[in-house]
């Protein structure tokens, strides 16, 4: 019998694997998407809003913010009349408000009409989709800026977060309109994306998730940005070619609580593949770094041994046993993306011959071009300076050019630690590389 797989099923069983961890994190967190107007009138938006539909279904507590902008310059476009824009700010006359009321509900009605399409392609016997929206926005005039009055254009007062946080206990997506109203019984039209920011900074959200025709950002060579921290974010909004509406929306909003947020052009699958995959597709901005390097713990034990066994299997590493790397973990660092182990790395000193031993050497096949290997290196080198320590060593079979690379010369068994050299494996016949440090 053939047991493998047709390659289309080995690559949906892979990212279902890869995924069943984030279904798990994700459940039962709240999610603030903002979905400009241009991705609602997209031939693609029925599959965005199916996707959404997975999000509610696997238990994350959606909040759903949409634009209006194209819609309502269409609007103002058949009726003409002109309007102009202060910054990101549309200045929003008497006749401009009404139009923009018609384009938000517009716009409202047919996304409820997308998520209702949705519903009735779930499984059977699955519940249909809750959706509900509401005044749950306080706002109050804009008012002046540089000269220019803004008139019925708003900036949020308040969200009211009880009622949110109510209705998200009972429903699968709170859809937010870019309007709010003052005490008095006035409306303003809001930015979507400012009032995406506050709700989720209000709602203190796991994530913002920012779907804009821009998407993700680039670099000068047009490669993906696959992630900022917050200081990062902020040196880049200094520039300006790089002061972009949604790395000001992401830096506002990690600065005020909000754990993670996601820039992220909306192809088809893209939000699936940002949230369900290690690596996403978009440009990820985080008050903390996403790659982390640190000390091992006893609870590193299981990915560390997802990294080395495959090595042992081959002879690349010598044999650990599960019981062995316990004893030994506190000698190990890990590297760590987005909750995984991506590669690992120890230090053993030998401090009366004033040098140290850096084995287990392993990096995730998916993440060698990524320098993890270097960086961890660098980092034992460190720790081994910090030790007092003079020199460093290896001793490999297969990656003795790479160790090259980063300064290791071929060395006599010899100039290993007596200690060291007692236990040296004849039938492995590992060479031995040395390095002394600055």
């Amino acid at each position: 019998m053939d047991h493998h797989l047709q390659p289309d099923a080995a690559v949906f069983v892979r990212f279902m694997r890869e995924a069943s961890p984030y279904m798990r994190a994700h459940r039962g967190h709240t999610f603030v998407v903002y979905v400009a107007g241009e991705l609602v009138a997209a031939a693609g938006f029925p599959q965005l809003v199916q996707d959404l539909t997975l999000l509610a279904g696997v238990g994350v507590r959606l909040v759903v913010v949409h634009g209006t902008r194209p819609q309502l310059a269409q609007r103002l476009k058949e009726a003409g009349l002109e309007t102009t824009l202060k910054g990101h700010l549309r200045v929003t006359d008497a006749a401009t408000l009404t139009h923009a009321k018609d384009a938000a509900a517009a716009v409202r009605y047919g996304m409820e009409a997308q998520f209702a399409h949705a519903t009735r392609v779930r499984p059977l016997g699955a519940s249909p989709l809750r959706i509900v929206s509401g005044n749950h926005v306080t706002a109050r005039p804009a008012g002046i800026i540089d000269g220019v009055d803004l008139q019925f254009t708003g900036e949020i007062r308040r969200v009211d977060t009880a009622a949110l946080q109510a209705q998200l206990e009972v429903v699968d997506v709170v859809l937010v309109s870019p309007l709010g109203y003052s005490p008095t019984g006035e409306t303003f039209s809001l930015n979507a994306m400012d009032l995406a920011t506050e709700v989720a900074i209000a709602l203190k959200a796991a994530k913002l998730i920012l779907l804009s025709p821009d998407g993700a950002l680039l670099d000068g060579n047009r490669a993906l940005i696959r992630q900022l921290t917050l200081r990062e974010a902020r040196e880049r909004l200094k520039e300006s070619t790089a002061s972009r509406q949604e790395l000001v929306s992401a830096a506002r909003a990690c600065q005020f609580g909000v754990g993670r947020v996601h820039l992220l052009e909306a192809a088809d699958g893209a939000l699936l593949l940002e949230l369900f995959s290690r690596d996403g597709v978009g440009t990820l901005v985080s008050d903390t770094p996403f790659d982390q390097m640190r000390q091992a713990t006893i609870e590193d034990v299981g990915g560390i041994l997802d990294l080395i066994e495959p090595l042992e299997a081959t002879g690349v590493l010598v044999k650990r046993s599960r019981e062995k790397l316990e004893t030994e973990i506190d000698h190990f660092m890990v590297v760590v993306r987005d909750g995984a182990t991506v590669a690992c790395a120890g230090l053993y000193p030998f401090p009366e011959d004033g040098m140290a031993e850096i084995a287990g050497v392993a990096v995730d096949p998916d993440y060698r071009r990524h320098g993890f290997g270097k960086w961890l290196m660098g980092a034992l080198e460190a720790k081994a300076r910090v030790l007092g320590l003079q020199a460093v060593f290896v001793l490999t079979t297969q990656a003795h050019h790479w160790f090259m690379e980063l300064g290791y010369l071929p060395h006599a068994l010899e100039v290993l630690p007596g200690e060291r050299r007692a236990l040296y494996n004849f039938q492995r016949n590992s060479q031995v590389l040395f390095k002394k440090l600055d």
